[in-house]
């Protein structure tokens, strides 16, 4: 069982950064493949990026987001530079487990959720 705590929401104006800590339990966390997901009011959930041996990036990101994982620290993160007020929603991470033909930007192709962390970009 992995447990996942998200940290580093909150309220930027347009235009802004923030950096978003996903800190997981468990002494497999190099094992993981780690995502980053959003969901915004009304919305379905979207992907956003993924890390394990190499990265991935939703194309609407166009480079404004930064995924990256310190395995000696158990945590991944998200760098997101030149917020917009579309970016505005609740960030989750997710665990993923190795498994042939899994993907990479379902939701459904991973195993473990955070609760979840808030961003407001306010314009």
């Amino acid at each position: 069982q992995v447990q996942l705590v998200e940290s580093g929401g909150g309220l930027v104006q347009a235009g802004g950064s923030l950096r978003l800590s996903c800190v997981a339990s468990g002494r497999t966390f190099s094992s993981y493949g780690m995502g980053w997901f959003r969901q915004a009011p009304g919305k379905e959930r979207e992907f956003v990026a993924h890390i394990r041996w190499t990265v991935y990036y939703a194309d609407w990101v166009k480079a404004r987001f930064t995924i990256s994982r310190d395995n000696a620290k158990n945590a991944v993160y998200l760098q997101m530079n030149s917020l917009k007020p579309e970016d505005t929603a609740t960030y989750y991470c997710a665990a993923q487990t190795f498994k042939l033909g899994r993907g990479i930007s379902n939701g459904d192709d991973y195993d473990y959720w955070g609760q979840g962390t808030q961003v407001t970009v306010s314009s």
